[in-house]
């Protein structure tokens, strides 16, 4: 007892061997938990493409090709409505024609470089789709089958849902981009009338196969729904 109270009044003679020093450590996350949160975040992350590039598309689709097709519209009928007012013994002068053929042709090569954006974000809507595929084959090698198809990702849907159902999402852009092409073939021509000009433009920003079946309409109540923090910026 005498000996291990001599520390308490002053240094005591050092040992041959020094006493290893204890260190702690954080508990580390479970392999399991870390790579549950890794499925999720990257889950989470395709989701959020698939989402902005149905965004994009509709900016393009009715802000910038809108504006390509109404004012091709317009110039086409400005200049109708010229031509018509020449005296039909008289030629019309280029000063009159040549800049409204210009906007028109201006007009055109917008439409069709829409058309091939529209056509870059069907792509990346595939690769995001083929991606979510290869996520669930990787979250079957660490989690199994049973995780994979009965498992809530987050709320009630398992992953392999989520995959499934995502699968026909591109259906209704194919279809979309597909009548786009349709009403620039339409819009460019310059006998069509204009009732069927003003036809192709109304079905321009309806969009009819993304009425009911376009990423808004159909899956983002439902990531509201299921996604675990989804509206949160």
């Amino acid at each position: 007892m005498s000996k291990r109270l001599a520390s308490f009044h002053g240094p005591s003679t050092p040992t041959s061997s020094p006493v290893s020093q204890i260190k702690k450590s954080g508990t580390p996350a479970s392999p399991s938990r870390a790579s549950d949160a890794s499925i999720h975040r990257k889950f989470k992350t395709l989701l959020l493409e698939l989402r902005s590039i149905a965004n994009t598309w509709d900016d393009i689709v009715l802000v910038d090709g809108l504006k390509a097709a109404r004012t091709l519209v317009d110039s086409r009928t400005e200049l109708d409505n010229t031509l018509a007012m020449v005296p039909a013994d008289l030629q019309p002068g280029s000063v009159m024609v040549a800049p409204k053929l210009e906007m028109m042709d201006k007009c055109i090569a917008q439409l069709v470089s829409v058309l091939a954006k529209l056509t870059k974000l069907l792509q990346r809507m595939n690769t995001v789709l083929d991606n979510m595929d290869a996520l669930m084959f990787e979250a079957e090698k660490l989690k199994g089958f049973q995780w994979c198809h009965e498992e809530p990702l987050w709320t009630s849907w398992p992953i392999e849902k989520f995959v499934v159902a995502l699968s026909g999402l591109t259906t209704p852009y194919h279809r979309s981009l597909a009548l786009h092409k349709e009403l620039v073939d339409t819009l460019r021509s310059h006998t069509v009338s204009f009732e069927d000009s003003r036809s192709a433009i109304s079905q321009w920003v309806e969009q009819p196969y993304l009425r009911d079946d376009g990423w808004d309409e159909k899956w983002e109540d439902l990531c509201e729904v299921e996604v675990e923090r989804w509206g949160a910026r």
